[in-house]
């Protein structure tokens, strides 16, 4: 009995499904460094001492902000819904 065996002669690098396998965990091996290389020379900014603080009042601001906009809106339902007019005072309240 006698085997066939095909011997092409070709180095292994010229076969594609090398490149395919080796390929994957190379990219991600050059990744990391490029992932180490940015870590290394970018440092996280310092959180601030108050930055609790500083988001309550961001929020506060924002819902001032929210209300006043909603104001028309408010008083035009409640108009439409009870059929009285709203006063000077309400109209004009903060």
């Amino acid at each position: 009995m006698q085997k066939d065996t095909v011997d092409s002669g070709a180095p292994w690098w010229k076969f594609g499904h090398v490149w395919m396998v080796f390929g994957g965990p190379a990219i991600v091996v050059v990744a990391s460094f490029i992932t180490l290389y940015l870590a290394v020379t970018r440092p996280d900014p310092v959180v601030s001492e108050d930055y609790y603080q500083k988001g309550i009042d961001i929020n506060q601001t924002l819902d001032a902000a929210n209300a006043a906009s909603l104001a028309p809106a408010l008083q035009a339902r409640n108009h439409a819904a009870t059929g009285v007019q709203p006063t000077a005072k309400a109209v004009n309240k903060p």
